[in-house]
């Protein structure tokens, strides 16, 4: 379908893409994963034709049809959410005219056999059915069931878009991609302003969807159910897996291990053949032997380590200075804005030490409850107390409004720092991966992952002993994720966080407190155990997202006990044939680690009469041998 093929892009002097080459088929479902800054996004927006190449190109049919969801957007004003979600479906009387066009053509050619007709009836054919598709449901159904789904209630359908955040009007536009029913979809970030059931119903949805998919996400479970590929961008170049994110960690770690033995072999192989060759170089007896191994060394195919992109985040917050016993209190407490009561009646308290999140559905009070917290909004009942000796950090959500875009990377610390630790504000940007001249970069050119570091690393210019993070994850890369997940495990301070990203949370936070329907509810147990637990609840209480009528699911019910038996003995058959598979490639794995030793153990002490040439691509063939069975046995598992 789509081929990008020796795909270059350059800035000036700086190769962000160096002849990449990769192709999605249909179906595909790809995790585009990598550093911020990567090349990730401008990938997806060289696929859109939003920009250019400096070299190479990229295929796609003429009539394909491509659907893509940019991290920022512009939202369009004046109409209801349902209103504008139906816009989605503006474009399907321009398809039906073509089928019009085409049916006339069709009927008025006679060359049959030509590929000019055959091309028009192949078209013919797709615009049937992506209208029969479209046409399953009336459209508004569509639109409401797709909205709810993202987490709009039915009440707010007839809201004006204007009147939400921008991270609402980001799940309109979701919205409307996901109802124009794309040949192709390119997410960039879509769960980065969804709450946790929302993005639930949207690994469902994407689960089920026919039509390929390209997706960055920072999300590892979100990327593990929703993907079966997955495409690494790494320092200019990229490295394609067959598999899941959790998979392709597995595979990437394996490859790396072995191409490191497989050199540290050669590597003696070749130590020990230049010091025959120096050896006996003058020699007349061995001159043959020489020149020999002198020739196999100029033909040798030299074995590389893949390049890696070692740079990580490395963040130690300051000890915290000792607070009262409780950090935070509140009672009866309630709060709203002129035209909504957020919530009432919290009890909240949150004592040192404890590591807290907020969670629940974006609109709820979790960010309201942070204003409260940090003294920006009264509350209109009830009381809110911060404990003794209680020094907050704050992380605000949207750094892009509270960093100064005229300012330099450095200049946004300097202009804070005070005391000793500004004679080590370049260490200290290292730590956050902000190394030589990125130092100098205005905050208006960094990306969202570099503006969250960035905001990060001047929290840290004080001594806190109350963090309170607000999405401090969103836009940062599953590296960075997982080493300040580890530094604020390590933090000897107190945490309240407000955080959709499970993973982030699990093992990081004591206990929750859930904001739903303008109340607050404390829960005491595991992340996972939530999660679980929210969801069976969700579908209990409320069929908001998977509208489904009694009478289809007793028509379903007799459906499948009709097909029950024929589809089991199917199911039988196909997991007995994925078992003898995954024996022989078992079988044929052991063969090949067992070849690749012997061959190793040669060419570390070669003999005279060995051919070193031979040896060594028996080697490469074997190993990548071994790597293709070892690939497809993870993906049978």
């Amino acid at each position: 379908m789509i081929s990008l093929d020796n795909v270059s892009v350059v800035y000036g002097s700086f190769v962000l893409l160096d002849n990449i080459n990769f192709h999605i088929s249909e179906n595909d479902k790809i995790g585009l994963v990598g550093k911020n800054g990567a090349g990730k996004s401008t990938i997806m927006k060289l696929i859109c034709e939003l920009q250019s190449p400096s070299s190479g190109h990229i295929d796609k049919p003429r009539h394909l049809s491509v659907g893509y969801l940019p991290q920022i957007m512009e939202h369009n004003r004046g109409r209801s959410v349902l209103e504008e979600a139906m816009s989605a479906f503006d474009h399907e009387k321009e398809v039906e005219q073509e089928i019009e066009r085409i049916n006339r053509d069709l009927a008025e050619r006679e060359d049959y056999s030509s590929p000019e007709y055959m091309e028009l009836a192949e078209r013919l054919s797709n615009l049937t059915e992506h209208i029969s598709m479209v046409h399953s449901e009336p459209p508004e159904v569509q639109a409401r069931k797709t909205l709810l789904g993202l987490g709009f209630r039915e009440d707010e359908l007839s809201r004006n878009t204007e009147t939400f955040s921008q991270g609402w009007n980001m799940r309109i536009e979701l919205a409307k991609i996901l109802l124009r029913g794309h040949d192709v979809l390119l997410l960039d970030e879509p769960t980065n302003h969804l709450d946790i059931e929302s993005i639930e119903w949207l690994e469902d949805y994407l689960r089920q969807r026919k039509g390929s998919l390209l997706l960055v996400s920072h999300d590892r479970k979100f990327l593990d159910r929703v993907t079966n590929r997955t495409i690494e961008v790494v320092l200019s170049h990229i490295q394609d897996y067959k598999v899941p994110y959790s998979q392709y960690l597995e595979l990437r770690a394996q490859r790396m291990q072995q191409q490191s033995a497989a050199f540290a072999n050669q590597q003696k192989m070749i130590e020990k053949t230049e010091d025959f060759i120096e050896r006996f170089r003058y020699k007349a007896t061995k001159s043959n032997q020489v020149q020999s191994r002198i020739k196999a060394l100029e033909k040798l195919d030299r074995i590389e380590i893949d390049e890696s992109d070692n740079a990580t985040l490395t963040v130690k917050f300051p000890p915290a200075q000792r607070s009262g016993d409780v950090v935070y209190k509140a009672t009866g407490l309630g709060v709203a804005y002129p035209q909504k009561v957020v919530f009432r009646n919290a009890d909240i308290e949150i004592k040192r030490g404890e590591k807290v999140a907020l969670i629940g559905r974006n609109g709820e009070g979790k960010t309201t409850l942070m204003r409260v917290i940090m003294g920006e909004l009264d509350p209109i009942e009830g009381e809110s107390k911060i404990g003794h000796n209680v020094n907050i950090g704050y992380f605000a959500q949207n750094q892009e409004d509270v960093l100064d875009k005229n300012e330099t990377v450095f200049s946004t610390l300097d202009r804070v720092a005070t005391g000793d630790i500004r004679t080590k504000l370049r260490d200290l940007l290292a730590q956050f991966l902000f190394r030589g001249e990125d130092i100098d970069k205005k905050v208006a050119v960094l990306s969202g992952g570099e503006r969250a570091r960035l905001g990060m690393a001047k929290l840290m210019l004080q001594n806190h002993n109350l963090l309170a993070l607000d999405e401090p994850t969103n836009h940062m890369d599953i590296k960075s994720k997982d080493i300040l997940k580890q530094a604020l495990k390590a933090y000897d301070g107190t945490l309240i966080i407000v955080s959709h990203d499970r993973d982030f949370l699990d093992g990081l936070v004591d206990k929750f407190y859930e904001f739903e329907d303008g109340k607050v509810k404390e829960h005491l147990e595991s992340v996972q155990e939530f999660l679980e637990k929210r969801k069976m609840d969700s579908l209990a209480e409320l069929d908001r997202s998977r509208e489904t009528s009694s009478v289809s699911s007793k028509s379903e019910t007799k459906n499948s006990q009709a097909h029950s038996w024929q589809e089991q003995k199917e199911i039988s058959r196909q997991q007995k044939k994925r078992r003898d598979r995954i024996k022989y490639l078992e079988c044929e794995i052991s063969k090949d680690e067992q070849r690749l030793k012997e061959l190793e153990t040669i060419l570390a002490e070669p003999s005279e009469n060995d051919d070193i040439m031979e040896l060594t691509r028996k080697y490469l063939e074997v190993k990548r041998d071994l790597d293709a069975k070892t690939e497809e046995w993870f993906s049978l598992q």
